[in-house]
């Protein structure tokens, strides 16, 4: 991402120059710098009141409830892993956390899931099946709540943004399929020699 910043900065400068708008460049990032801090004050509003929800959510074991639920699908999605285990419940909890569309949350519940999948792992070097399959399934998680574009509409005037939510439900279920079969279909052609 460096590099892609990098690069963006160097080609705008490059075109001040050659157009003779030096001066429009340097406003321009002066204006967006500025924005930038707006942007992310508005949305840790955003983040600490959902975070709060999830943290009342998660206390009231609202989220263990939620997990149980996704406990058929996960057996699906990672066959061979222990019903009991601590993964499978990190797993549970980050999709719950995913579907209510608290992505900062789910993050160290995502982090906890890979840990414990990488210690019951043979090969510690190597990604195996469950981790590849929990990677895809939390990158192109389906959202119930998408909280974070609503607050990013919000920020920009819109005066309905939840009015994206069919549209979201929709194309968060199709990602989510898609990166499923393309996961699956991988595994059995490139399968992981050494892993669970």
């Amino acid at each position: 991402m460096k590099w892609l910043f990098a690069g963006l900065i160097f080609v705008s400068l490059v075109f001040g120059v050659l157009t003779g708008r030096v001066d429009a460049v340097s406003q321009a990032a002066i204006e967006q710098c500025g924005a930038a801090v707006k942007l992310s004050l508005s949305l840790l509003g955003t983040i600490c009141f959902w975070s709060g929800i999830m943290e009342i959510a998660s206390v009231s074991q609202f989220t263990k409830i939620l997990s149980k639920l996704f406990r058929p699908l996960t057996k699906i999605l990672f066959k061979g892993l222990d019903a009991t285990s601590s993964a499978l419940d990190a797993i549970c909890m980050n999709m719950s956390a995913n579907f209510l569309g608290l992505g900062n949350a789910a993050t160290p519940l995502g982090i906890t899931a890979m840990q414990k999948l990488q210690q019951i792992s043979s090969n510690k070097q190597v990604a195996s099946d469950h981790m590849i399959t929990f990677v895809v399934l939390n990158t192109c998680s389906i959202q119930l709540i998408p909280t974070t574009i609503a607050a990013l509409r919000l920020n920009a005037g819109s005066k309905s943004p939840m009015e994206i939510l069919p549209a979201v439900l929709v194309t968060s279920v199709i990602s989510v399929t898609c990166a499923l079969i393309a996961a699956k279909t991988c595994n059995r052609l490139f399968p992981v020699k050494a892993g669970c």
